[in-house]
């Protein structure tokens, strides 16, 4: 039987210099710019995957298993260091974090990992013997919905809030380790959330709900909100977007 070649989820590193594709057949790192196969895991090293994620341009990825013929875990958030030079593909494995329920999204930054399930999200120290930071309760997330700003200067975090259509902004630079800190909270939408995203410097927060008509863009410091984009009057499934360094310029995916 011929080896399925479907595409199960796709991501751009921090910068949108590169994105990954985590496949049926393992996983593939492409360059944008020009556009080039920059590396691949193949089905042999890790089966299919669900969900993969890069850390900036380094060898550092983050595998979780799935699909239809998975070698690896959905609970599990598996860090493989592609540069690595041992021969058994298990010993590039370097790091592993492990929960009791799957895990729907990962994102990282330099000195932090963020792990998401359906109803709450940890954040870990990275890469250096990572520690438990902070866990927080959210409202059913099932597609893992959460952003991580990259910037060096702000640690923003958002994700969907507790009550329908809001959002939750946590800034993980002002918050102890340890402490139960109240994120802050905007009330973007009516309808339950769809996209979530962050421009690079964590200077406005975008959301779109469910019916995939309006965008809004918030102020992250006031909260406030900047602008309302509509896409259109039909309802429509917003999958993903993303927020360049203006605060009014955005590029929609809306299949």
């Amino acid at each position: 039987m011929a080896q399925q070649r479907g595409v199960n989820s796709l991501q751009f590193n921090q910068d949108q210099s590169c994105f990954c594709c985590a496949m049926e057949t393992g996983v593939r790192i492409y360059n944008v710019e020009p556009l080039m196969e920059k590396g691949h895991l193949d089905h042999e090293q890790v089966g299919s995957v669900a969900q993969c994620s890069m850390l900036h341009r380094s060898n550092l990825l983050a595998v979780v298993g799935g699909g239809v013929n998975p070698k690896f875990s959905e609970i599990s958030v598996l860090i493989w260091d592609d540069a690595s030079e041992a021969r058994d593909p298990k010993d590039k494995l370097v790091l592993e974090f492990t929960f009791t329920k799957p895990v729907l999204a990962v994102r990282m930054r330099h000195d932090k990992i963020i792990i998401v399930l359906k109803n709450r999200i940890y954040v870990y120290s990275f890469p250096d013997n990572p520690v438990k930071l902070f866990e927080f309760d959210t409202r059913d997330n099932p597609k893992g919905l959460c952003d991580l700003c990259p910037s060096m200067e702000k640690q923003l975090l958002v994700f969907p809030g507790h009550k329908c259509g809001s959002l939750q902004l946590v800034d993980l630079s002002n918050t102890k380790p340890g402490t139960s800190s109240a994120p802050f909270t905007i009330n973007a939408h009516q309808s339950e959330i769809a996209c979530v995203a962050l421009n690079q410097p964590g200077s406005v927060a975008a959301s779109a709900s469910r019916k995939g008509t309006l965008i809004r863009l918030f102020d992250t410091t006031t909260r406030d909100k900047l602008v309302e984009l509509r896409r259109g009057t039909d309802p429509a499934t917003l999958y993903w977007y993303h927020l360049t360094q203006s605060r009014r310029q955005c590029e929609l995916s809306n299949w």
